[in-house]
């Protein structure tokens, strides 16, 4: 009996994580009243073992297209790709993580660096979960199609559609955080009086104009470091001309080599 207990309690903290990530997906997690502690009620680690998850089987739709490869499947590129998925926006978080902090220091949110990681970790979980309910239409492509161009294009739209859409979460949940805050915390002043940012004008209310520049700009920064990490990590796809490896060695950059594969496409 107790056997049976431990074994199912474990089963329930594996799916925990599952439940937090659908939560997230629904609204559940953002809404205001779910806000009032100024953080994202998640647990980074769980979650993350849930994103790992998930980015390994779009990576496996991923390397479809070399599985049915005409010179015949490369199973190193398929480990590979599972592999690098995870890296990829890991990486591109550790490095963002802490222009994200100062950013919203400076715009003089209360959010503390465990708030700033909880949502940034609740947010790959909403590009994860896009990206990875995109898998099947990336594998039927994949199999249907022997272009690498093509695929190498279609694999970018994929992760920027993703990205898009986890961006406006991550604005809107900052946002939400903002007015949360507002709504429950008496101001230190006077009664009614708003506490200065370093940067945002008296007149601003939650996220005001120049706030959400600030903000956006730092979303366009995530999306640049993500694509270029991107391209340092290639191949994820596998060239079928080019025989495997795991990294492919320093050169040009991620919108070049865009802007070079849509040529070889349309020529």
């Amino acid at each position: 009996m107790g056997t049976d207990e431990s074994i199912g309690v474990k089963r329930s903290r594996r799916l925990q994580g599952v439940r937090d990530l659908d939560s997230i997906l629904r609204g559940d997690l953002t809404r205001l009243s779910s806000l009032r502690e100024g953080r994202v009620e998640v647990a980074p680690g769980r979650l993350s073992r849930v994103i790992v998850v998930l980015c390994m089987i779009h990576g496996l739709c991923m390397a479809t297209f070399t599985v049915f490869s005409r010179n015949g499947p490369a199973l190193g590129q398929v480990v590979a790709t599972m592999v690098k998925v995870p890296l990829l926006f890991y990486l591109t978080l550790i490095v963002t993580l802490p222009s994200l902090y100062v950013f919203n220091a400076l715009v003089g949110s209360r959010l503390t660096f465990s708030a700033v990681v909880r949502l940034l970790v609740a947010t790959l979980g909403v590009n994860v979960a896009v990206l990875c309910s995109m898998g099947p239409i990336v594998a039927f492509f994949s199999v249907s199609t022997t272009s690498y161009p093509f695929m190498v294009l279609f694999n970018v739209v994929v992760f920027a559609i993703a990205g898009g859409l986890a961006q406006m979460f991550l604005l809107q949940t900052l946002q939400r955080l903002s007015i949360a805050q507002t709504l429950i915390e008496a101001e230190p002043d006077a009664p009614g009086a708003e506490t200065p940012s370093a940067i945002r004008p008296l007149s601003d209310q939650f996220l005001g104009r120049h706030v959400k520049t600030i903000f956006r700009l730092w979303l366009v920064v995530f999306g640049l470091v993500g694509a270029q990490m991107g391209w340092v990590l290639r191949p994820f796809i596998g060239n079928p001309n080019v025989p495997f490896t795991w990294f492919r060695g320093r050169q040009s950059n991620f919108f070049e080599a865009v802007l070079h594969t849509l040529g070889s496409l349309l020529s």
